[in-house]
């Protein structure tokens, strides 16, 4: 669904995310965040570019966020290293497509809505909170097996 890339970006910030107003070195994210600092370095420069990490040099240097995780969406990210595309007209450039997009590209479209909008309400800061897992099922429960009356 979103690129290596984007994954990448996504993992560096909310490390970043989860200890704000520090800064941290470029060797210290690519450990915590298991991405190969050469691509990783690449990554965060254009975050640095499109206003989303801010980045220091020399001692106690490296990388923050630019503005508090909660204001911080995964939109924002992902468009920043990989945007997403959407479907505005016939990628086979067929004429009866012009005025409207044939069912498939049309629900290829949607869908791609669907990821577009979920990602602009989901800020860093949700992607911090912790999972919250239902209780693991009785396996006797789960499998159907009642107690036999006899």
């Amino acid at each position: 669904m979103i690129s290596k890339t984007s994954e990448y970006a996504l993992r560096a910030m909310v490390f970043l995310a989860e200890s704000p107003g520090s800064s941290n070195p470029l060797q210290t994210i690519a450990a915590a965040t298991q991405v190969p600092s050469g691509y990783l370095s690449k990554v965060l420069q254009q975050l640095v570019r499109a206003g989303l990490l801010t980045s220091q040099r020399g001692l106690g240097g490296g990388f923050s966020l630019a503005r508090p995780a909660p204001e911080l969406s995964v939109y924002e990210v992902v468009q920043a290293v990989d945007p997403l595309t959407r479907i505005l007209e016939c990628p086979l450039k067929l004429p009866e497509h012009r005025e409207e997009l044939c069912a498939l590209h049309r629900r290829l479209d949607d869908v791609m809505e669907m990821v577009e909008r979920s990602f602009r309400l989901t800020s860093l800061a949700d992607l911090l909170k912790k999972p919250t897992f239902p209780k693991p099922l009785d396996p006797k429960k789960a499998s159907g097996d009642r107690p036999s009356a006899g």
